[in-house]
């Protein structure tokens, strides 16, 4: 409660204007996160996450009012665009010189505290993409001479299209020797869409399915520990069959099932079954099976709300930069979601990635306190008033303030008081009534 409401004064101070909703959704998701994990802790006396947990969200709201106050226009980040891109790069390369967590090379510990950069990561990804794209929207929307057309679909020259479609593949190469394919597919979705949404061309949406099909079959079957994901995707019950028992996304499906429409009630599922990923991939499972289809889709709807607000506040923005960042930043969020929600209903292999605001996991937590902030920041700009300098505001007896209305300078009755009435024209007749 002292979180936000710390956070509530830092955008009341600093972003008056801001979109109301977003940090009440942050903080009911954060909030719920904290419930969940600490009723897991009650069936697993050796393993407290929640206190831990709580740490990283103070850290984490503690983030996000130094980002409300003291970034004050969110275009300064575009300044910063290829500083950015090299701390990502740098970020995400630093997990290959620590030892692999659970088959993944994403993670750094360091005296018992763990830290993944691949969160961070993707919101300095966000910026650089926004900056690069809003400087050469209209060289990538538009064809060049020398272009490879398939019917529609028209790619610009490899001078314009060659440093992002560059920088993307160094990230998605280091993630795939990190093992790491679900913040892969994260990095690829957010590069299509925000190519879309700056060039307005839907060939880039065929493209990006394409090639990440494509990706998706070639590591499938040339990487041992996709294909043991995949085939559990495709057999979720092969465990059982063979006399193993079930695994975990069995145990998943499982625990969807016995939560039914209205859930079996907070503390009294056996979603702990699941194992070690109860607290961090696989916490959804909890909610869908002591709250059921009704607070599952309650958690959903708060996600939804929270991405288009994003989108809202992003197509509210005359700069192209700052429509590009809160596109991006809102579709980090929808992606994860989707991805993570899939893997554990289902839907899509697993991909151990962490879900916002809800798993256990700090860095996780920490980056979308961060994007939250940057979207408090794009919407104050979105939805503030602008006034120009001659429209000087003045008070009204309820005491709001509006801009004093001026004439405007093209009316030449209104600009200059005195204005004799114009002529007749040539085929009229003065001395005709009316």
């Amino acid at each position: 409660g002292v979180l936000a409401l710390l956070a509530h004064v830092a955008v009341r101070l600093r972003a008056p204007c801001a979109d109301p909703l977003l940090l009440p959704i942050a903080v009911l998701l954060n909030g719920m996160g904290l419930v969940l994990i600490y009723r897991l802790d009650l069936e697993t006396p050796g393993d407290r996450a929640a206190p831990t947990q709580l740490v990283w969200s103070t850290l984490g709201v503690a983030l996000f009012i130094m980002v409300v106050a003291a970034l004050r226009d969110h275009r300064l980040l575009q300044r910063y665009a290829y500083v950015c891109v090299v701390a990502a790069l740098a970020l995400l390369a630093l997990p290959i010189l620590f030892p692999a967590v659970n088959g993944a090379r994403i993670w750094i510990r360091i005296a018992g505290f763990s830290i993944q950069p691949g969160e961070f990561a993707k919101v300095l990804l966000a910026v650089f993409f926004a900056s690069y794209l809003a400087a050469n929207r209209t060289a990538l929307a538009y064809a060049g001479r020398k272009i490879w057309r398939f019917r529609r679909l028209q790619l610009p020259t490899g001078r314009v299209l060659g440093p992002i479609v560059t920088i993307w593949l160094l990230s998605v190469g280091v993630l795939v020797l990190e093992r790491d394919l679900g913040t892969s597919l994260l990095f690829f979705g957010l590069f299509v869409v925000m190519l879309y949404v700056a060039t307005g061309r839907t060939g880039w949406i065929a493209v990006g399915l394409l090639l990440a099909s494509l990706g998706a079959v070639a590591v499938g079957r040339l990487e041992p520990h996709v294909h043991s994901r995949v085939e559990d995707w495709l057999h979720p019950f092969a465990t059982i069959e063979a006399g193993e028992g079930p695994n975990q996304l069995a145990q998943s499906l499982f625990s969807f099932a016995a939560g039914g429409m209205s859930g079996t009630g907070l503390g009294l599922g056996h979603s702990v079954l699941i194992g070690f990923a109860a607290k961090s991939d696989f916490i959804l499972a909890t909610a869908g099976e002591e709250l059921g289809l009704v607070g599952l889709s309650a958690l959903f709807l708060l996600y939804g709300l929270l991405v288009e607000r994003g989108y809202r506040a992003g197509l509210s923005l005359r700069d192209p930069f700052g429509r590009l960042l809160a596109t991006g930043l809102a579709s980090i969020v929808a992606l994860q979601v989707f991805v993570i929600a899939g893997g554990v209903t289902g839907l899509i292999p697993l991909t151990g990635m962490a879900m916002p605001f809800l798993a256990q996991g700090g860095s996780s937590v920490v980056t979308n306190w961060a994007i939250v902030a940057l979207l408090i920041r794009v919407s104050d700009s979105a939805r503030r008033p602008r006034h120009t300098a001659h429209d000087a505001p003045r008070r009204t007896p309820h005491g709001t303030s509006h801009p004093t209305p001026r004439p405007a300078p093209h009316d030449p009755s209104r600009a200059l008081p005195h204005a004799p009435l114009p002529a007749p024209l040539h085929d009229e007749d003065p001395r005709r009534p009316g």
